[in-house]
């Protein structure tokens, strides 16, 4: 104990929240009243502990403070809090064991609104014996009762709050922290001041280019990262707080590029199209009431049939397809079987898979077959193949068709040079920031006195020099696109047109021509409609040469018209 016979305590200050912290019950507030109480009752107050976090959770916040009473060496005799339900929400039982602890220390819990005695009293006390259970405290109970009732306090207020948002969240507003691309905003309502979402002024661009990229269906997952990045896409930067303390700062994520898998968590979320799916919805879609960033159809568009918002009159839909079960390596392509997956089942429509069956004498015989076991459904290579090469040899495109695909290849080549244009610009724009920072961080060094300090700068500025260099390198690689490749491409396209049955049939690679072939096709053709000649081509109106095996099939020949979605190189 310290000199002049002071004894020596602790205050512990919680708050539940930082919002609290700042707009309620301030740890400034309570600081005052606690060392206010040390000091009218002549106490030294050694160390003071603030906790920003609930007094609810099964770790309790407060076990820091009292862990500090454990050590010898800091000698304390007291611990000093507001009231019971700063101490711990958690009800009786979380508080009997934290005050037991301080006990067996023998330091003394003191509110400063006098709810907890510190008189024991013995009931066998006139016979001069004294046991464990003998002794106890007058106001043990009133304390109890003071911990379970700020539990239910703590149960009324988040039944209160918790069940209002759920109710506003199932009206279509936002309760939570706005996801990237949007901001939130609050608004006047029917229902109050409410929150919604509107449109981030910087990222929201960035989602309505990846979904525009994700829906034309001509750029991977990869080239979409690579494009966005260059515009200057990063994830946003996030800080953890520590444990005990939430005003301090321990570490910070994010501003990281987008990468494939952030891509697919991006392109999956409904909130995009206006939607909202979550827990407090019960996992059904609701109509938001503020506007998504793209429209339900382009959102459908870029999940390419793995996730659909369907809309039925005024209710939402969420239809998702789960991935198909890999029965052989999907990625490799058999030379043996080269239309397989490119050609569906006539019963189910399934992709058909290939593989040669063993007969009684020995022999192997190849087929395509379907891989649903709901049915049987096989067809003899011979017999397929035969049937898709005689299919290929009565297409061809009418010279209309031609010209129009050659027109479209230009427009989606000057659509591109556009795209390219702005991130050429966008690439100006983070070298000159770069450089700008290149002279601050120059300037600064100038004032530094410090050899760790200027050593710290040395290495941003090589890091910045590094950063120049590489967005300088990328900018030239972007820049370098020659209007020739325009021309080479069209002629290419207009020459396969001109002899796609041709180059189709002669071609040698069976890879290569199963690919040709899969390039016709909108969705995966049944082996029926190939037999028939009737399935669904590409956006062209594509018409057959008339032979006496197609003259009949030619008057109930549907072709659907959809816009043209072009695949070019690169």
């Amino acid at each position: 104990m310290q000199s002049g016979l002071k004894p020596n305590a602790v205050i512990a200050i919680r708050v539940s929240t930082t919002r609290q912290g700042t707009d309620g019950d301030s740890p400034e507030a309570q600081r005052e009243q606690l060392l206010r109480y040390a000091e009218t009752h002549n106490i030294n107050v050694k160390e003071q502990f603030v906790f920003l976090e609930s007094g609810s959770k099964e770790e309790q916040p407060m076990q820091q403070a009292i862990n500090y009473c454990k050590d010898p060496k800091n000698d304390i005799q007291f611990f000093i809090i507001k009231s019971i339900d700063r101490f711990t929400r958690g009800g009786g039982s979380p508080y009997d064991q934290l005050k037991l602890q301080l006990e067996r220390l023998n330091v003394t819990l003191v509110d400063i609104y006098g709810v907890i005695s510190s008189q024991k009293v013995n009931t066998l006390e006139h016979l001069g014996v004294e046991y464990g259970w003998s002794k106890y405290s007058p106001s043990q109970k009133t304390e109890y009762l003071e911990a379970e009732r700020a539990k239910d306090e703590l149960r009324d207020i988040l039944s209160r709050m918790i069940g209002a948002e759920v109710r506003y969240t199932r009206l279509g507003y936002w309760m939570r922290q706005a996801p990237y691309g949007f901001i939130s905003e609050k608004i006047e309502t029917r229902n109050g001041k409410r929150t919604v979402l509107r449109p981030h002024p910087k990222e929201a661009p960035l989602i309505r280019k990846l979904f525009e990229m994700r829906s034309q269906g001509i750029y991977t997952d990869g080239e979409i990262c690579d494009q966005l990045n260059a515009l200057g896409f990063k994830t946003r930067i996030r800080y953890k707080r520590s444990k005990h303390d939430r005003t301090r700062i321990i570490s910070k994520t994010g501003g990281n590029p987008l990468t494939p898998k952030s891509l697919w968590k991006i392109i999956r979320h409904p909130i995009y199209a206006g939607v909202n799916v979550e827990k407090w919805t019960e996992g059904k879609p609701i109509k938001c009431a503020f506007d998504g960033l793209v429209s339900i159809e382009q959102f459908n568009r870029a999940n390419k049939g793995k996730l659909a918002i369907i809309e039925k009159g005024d209710e939402l839909e969420l239809a998702t397809k789960e991935s198909e079960r890999v029965v052989v390596n999907a990625g490799v392509r058999s030379p043996d079987f080269p239309y397989k997956r490119f050609v569906g089942c006539s019963e189910c429509g399934r992709p058909l898979l290939g593989s040669a069956s063993r007969g009684k004498n020995g022999k192997y015989y190849p087929a395509y077959h379907c891989s649903n076991h709901g049915h049987y459904f096989r067809v003899p290579k011979d017999e397929l193949e035969a049937t898709v090469a005689e299919f290929i040899g009565l297409i061809k495109p009418s010279q209309k068709q031609i010209t129009m695909l050659t027109d479209a290849v230009l427009a989606e080549w000057e659509k591109r040079q556009q795209h390219t244009k702005k991130i050429l610009e966008s690439y100006d724009e983070r070298i000159v920031g770069l450089k700008a920072e290149l002279r601050h961080t120059l300037q600064s060094m100038k004032s530094l006195t410090s050899a760790t300090a200027i050593k710290y700068m040395e290495e941003d500025l090589m890091h910045i020099e590094t950063q120049i260099k590489q967005l300088e390198s990328d900018k030239k690689a972007v820049a370098g696109a020659d209007i020739s490749k325009v021309e080479r491409i069209v002629a290419r396209v207009k020459y396969f047109l001109e002899n796609m049955d041709k180059l189709m049939l002669k071609q040698i690679d069976p890879i290569k021509k199963a690919q040709f072939f899969g390039v016709l096709f909108n969705q995966i053709p049944r082996y029926s409609e190939i037999s028939s000649g009737t399935p669904t081509i590409l956006p062209l109106d594509l018409r057959f040469k008339a032979t006496k095996k197609t003259q009949e099939s030619l008057e109930s020949l549907m072709v659907t018209s959809r816009r043209i979605e072009l695949r070019l190189p690169g």
